[in-house]
């Protein structure tokens, strides 16, 4: 029996201390204390996804945004790259891709608040982290109080203040953050100096924040410190494993911090990899919420470092997160991009500008849960899953603290011990369960239940031992109310709550676990629908639940009150979105990813045949459970053939060349790709209906790839793995016109890069392997219903 006692009484937050927050006399004031948010008075749970808009096609940024929202995400974070706006000393561009004001304007139109990362450095994998190359030729010391440097920062903060002008929420705008710099551990005064600049040029917001990793000195009381854990690290050495730090994220505690984010850009830093654990020292940040802006949605790929991330890895370490007490969820990347070309240059980060990581110059897919051409992933899922419930219980979650078992694993290489802990406000809670982390699979755990001593009572949950496999992570809620009744365990995690007349709480499956609902008797005239009700003590016992669409219950509260519980599947439960459509709260299951744009419901690609809905609509002729159906249009035909026609074989394999500064392995560069094998891909005209996306995908092995148009290099790729998607919706005309050109470099089997284990070639035939298997066309239609 794992065991816990929840304290009966929480420390009140401490309050008023931190300059920060809206007026308080604002009726839906933004407002802040030592453990949460507040927002109109109630507590508020920020749902954050970073998207860069200027490495977007401005014409796609409602859809995209459309889906980010349906993701579940509230807050959209993005970089203001300084170089991307001010390539040329003191000529400006917020045009075109890189329109600032229009982004900000339909992040409101949609509902969505913004926080601008203002810089001046920023990172994002970007040329000089940002930084214009005219700026590093200034004669100035960036990132201090340096006058020279400040007079630099003062007409940039200003452009960007004219173009958040009336957006800001003083005038009622989107904007409820700003975030100073990025990764400056060592220099407070300075971002206080950063802050007074900001707001002289009218960039304003209830919320500044600043990243707090790697011990970061901080202003005291001005800033929100903001954290993050990644799956993997793409700044980590070539070693053949998993990056030991990140072990830590994958553990219930009470740390936040993590010195291996941006360890590789610091004065003798580095990245990590032999610490297993976030750092201590963090007495400090018990004046601050626990906040994130870096969750990893995925990772990037260096040349040197190529690894893939399962949605499995995302999804357990956002778990971990909310269990270790987070009140604000950040994801970078939430949505992947690409880098722009410059006129003078291309922008991304390498080797040949001080860099110890060699990047792609275009691609910036992140593997994140929206790809760089909106591609659905299976980590968008996943994360929206959680996010459907933070959406109802997230309020209630950010005024709850952690507390630990008193045998929680100490050692971050615990293979064995059960991860699990509860958050609580003393009354009710909900408890944690991890049992994934990347890499190393974790063993299964037999004959499980958990005591929790919770406001007076043992709560034990399940009644019989059941095994938690390998791969688990889910929460369970704790004495929390269902309707007028008090539910008091369940081994189904919340997913939302629909009102449907009656309030329907929906749960899913976990973990393939038997569903068990524990009510409080003397809260319970009874219980209606498909399961075994059986009363134990001052209990009242509900299993039997065949989990699906129609598992629904009917729970009659002792006062007369009902409610609604809906049980689904796991795999179901993925495929939910909720949302206002034709006139009622609904919850949607649909193979196809689901957006909601106004009453009009936007399903993406060929997969599944109908969609289920709840509440029924007027239009569903047939049911399944308590979910209306609606049939969807057949699968389009067999998409037409791409046309791929060998050019040049490849010359002799690269031999690997090692940075002196970073000691890695650099990129191959223009000249290298003379030496490449050439293929022609002739996309027809057919392939393009309406104005859809079209993904072409390659299934290929090798070290790098480039794609071109007419001689324009528009993708890329540093091969690790899955096949390579390029969306030709953008390109349209041209490839149509010119065709796709790609050029393949083979890899060489004693290449000093790291792949994957899942992924690594099989064979090096003669020491080096190079094989473009198929290259496909991949209709990405919408069918728009209502």
């Amino acid at each position: 029996m794992q065991r816990i006692t929840v304290p009966p009484e929480t420390t009140p937050p401490v309050e008023g201390h931190l300059r920060l927050g809206d007026p308080p006399h604002r009726p839906d004031a933004i407002t802040v204390n030592s453990r949460h948010l507040s927002r109109a008075g109630r507590p508020w749970f920020p749902i954050m996804g970073e998207f860069h808009y200027a490495r977007y096609p401005a014409a796609e940024w409602r859809e995209e945004l459309l889906k980010v929202r349906a993701g579940g995400i509230t807050v959209v974070a993005a970089y203001v790259f300084w170089n991307l706006h001010e390539e040329r000393r003191g000529v400006f561009d917020w045009s075109g891709d890189r329109d600032l004001r229009r982004f900000v304007t339909t992040c409101a139109e949609l509902g969505l608040d913004v926080v601008v990362r203002i810089g001046p450095w920023a990172h994002g994998e970007s040329r000089n982290g940002g930084f214009p190359d005219w700026l590093l030729d200034g004669g100035c010391l960036p990132r201090t109080d340096d006058p020279r440097y400040l007079a630099l920062v003062r007409p940039f903060f200003a452009q960007i203040g004219a173009r958040l002008r009336g957006l800001t929420r003083e005038h009622g705008g989107p904007v409820v953050a700003v975030q100073l710099e990025n990764e400056l551990h060592d220099q407070p005064g300075h971002l206080l100096t950063l802050k007074e600049l900001a707001r002289r040029a009218g960039i304003d917001a209830p919320l500044w924040t600043a990243t707090g990793w790697g011990h970061a000195q901080l202003p005291p009381d001005e800033v929100i410190p903001l954290f993050g854990g990644y799956p993997e690290a793409a700044w980590d050495t070539a070693h053949d494993g998993w990056p030991a730090q990140s072990r830590a994220h994958y553990f219930f505690g009470p740390g936040r911090d993590d010195d291996s984010i941006g360890a590789d850009l610091r004065p003798g830093g580095d990245s990590g990899r032999d610490s297993g654990r976030v750092s201590g020292g963090e007495s400090h940040l018990a004046r601050y919420p626990f906040a994130t802006c870096e969750l990893g949605g995925g990772m990037y790929t260096a040349y040197h470092r190529r690894p893939v991330v399962p949605a499995a890895d995302v999804a357990a370490l956002a778990l971990v997160k909310l269990g270790s007490g987070s009140v604000w969820q950040g994801y970078y990347m939430y949505h992947g991009a690409s880098q722009k070309i410059g006129e003078l240059s291309t922008l991304q980060e390498s080797h040949a500008t001080g860099y110890p990581n060699d990047c792609p110059v275009i691609t910036y897919d992140f593997q994140a849960p929206l790809g760089e051409y909106g591609q659905f992933r299976d980590s968008y899922r996943h994360l929206r899953l959680q996010h459907l419930w933070l959406a109802c219980d997230g309020p209630d979650l950010a005024t709850m603290t952690l507390t630990m078992p008193p045998d929680a694993p100490a050692d971050p290489a615990d293979r064995t011990s059960l991860r699990w802990a509860v958050r609580s406000d003393g009354r009710s809670g909900f408890l944690f369960v991890n049992n994934h982390q990347p890499v190393e699979t974790l063993p299964g755990h037999d004959g499980v239940r958990f005591a929790v001593e919770l406001d007076g009572r043992t709560l034990v949950v399940p009644r019989e031992p059941v095994t938690v496999p390998a791969g688990a992570c889910f929460a369970w809620p704790l004495a929390r109310r269902v309707g007028d009744c008090l539910l008091l365990t369940a081994t189904a995690q919340p997913v939302c709550v629909i009102d449907a007349g009656e309030p329907v709480h929906v749960f899913t499956q976990t973990a393939g676990l038997p569903v068990e609902l524990v009510f409080d008797a003397a809260t319970v005239a009874g219980v209606e629908g498909p399961a075994t009700v059986t009363t134990s003590g001052g209990d009242v016992v509900v299993r039997g639940l065949r989990p699906g669409p129609g598992c629904f219950l009917r729970v009659t509260a002792a006062g007369g009150g009902t409610a609604g519980v809906l049980v689904l599947d796991h795999d179901s439960a993925l495929t939910a979105t909720r949302g206002r459509l034709w006139g009622a709260d609904r919850l949607i299951l649909s193979d196809r990813p689901a957006v909601l744009d106004g009453d009009h419901l936007v399903l993406y690609g060929n997969d599944g045949d109908r969609v289920l809905i709840f509440p029924p609509p007027e239009p569903a002729l047939e049911t399944d459970g308590v979910f209306g159906v609606l049939p969807l249009p057949p699968q389009a035909g067999e998409p037409p053939a791409v046309v791929v026609e060998a050019v040049k074989e490849a010359g002799p394999a690269r031999p690997p060349v090692i940075d002196p500064a970073s000691g890695r392995a650099s990129a191959p560069v223009d000249a290298d790709f003379d030496a490449a094998a050439v293929y022609h891909l002739t996309i027809p005209e057919d392939a393009f209906t309406g104005d859809d996306e079209v993904l072409l995908r390659l299934d290929w092995t090798g070290d790098a790839g480039r794609a071109y148009l007419g001689g324009r290099l528009v993708a890329d790729q540093f091969w690790h793995g899955p096949p390579w998607e390029i969306g030709l919706r953008r390109f349209r005309d041209e490839v149509l016109e010119h065709g796709l050109e790609l050029r393949l470099l083979p890899l060489r089997e004693d290449a000093p890069v790291y792949l994957s284990p899942g992924f690594r070639p099989p064979a090096y035939p003669d020491g080096t392997v190079l094989e473009l298997r198929s290259a496909t066309l991949v209709p990405m239609p919408r069918t728009v219903i209502g």
